[in-house]
């Protein structure tokens, strides 16, 4: 039985996307992550709490299939400032936030940082 449950979470792994601007953030990448360690054994692994193993999968297959979004629809795809769902994406994206934490670092930082840079390439020359 831990075979099948096994190949189902496998299966469920390969349906659901990864995205790779959210690098390490991502839904996708977390649950491929929590398989591989939950199923350290592969098709040979002991379930503590089959019933509870089962729940998450059901549970999971529902956000997957946007089980939930069909059955209460939105009338926008706007969050309640008015952003869509397509700049939200890109503001959630590693590059972006990235460029926040650059920004956030006051002057003094950034100007040490980039002389120090400039030292190091001198040095190995």
């Amino acid at each position: 039985m831990a075979a099948s449950r096994y190949r189902r979470f496998l299966r469920l792994c390969e349906e659901w996307p990864a995205e790779d601007s959210k690098r390490q953030r991502d839904l996708g990448w977390f649950l491929r992550q929590r398989v591989a360690q939950a199923f350290r054994e592969g098709e040979n692994t002991q379930i503590a709490d089959p019933e509870a193993c089962d729940q998450m999968y059901e549970s999971l297959v529902r956000i997957h299939t946007n089980f939930y979004k069909n059955k209460y629809p939105r009338l926008k795809d706007t969050t309640f400032t008015g952003v869509t769902v397509e700049d939200c994406s890109t503001i959630l994206g590693t590059d972006i936030l990235k460029q926040m934490e650059n920004m956030k670092k006051g002057t003094w930082k950034r100007l040490r940082e980039k002389f120090s840079a400039k030292k190091t390439e001198e040095d190995s020359k």
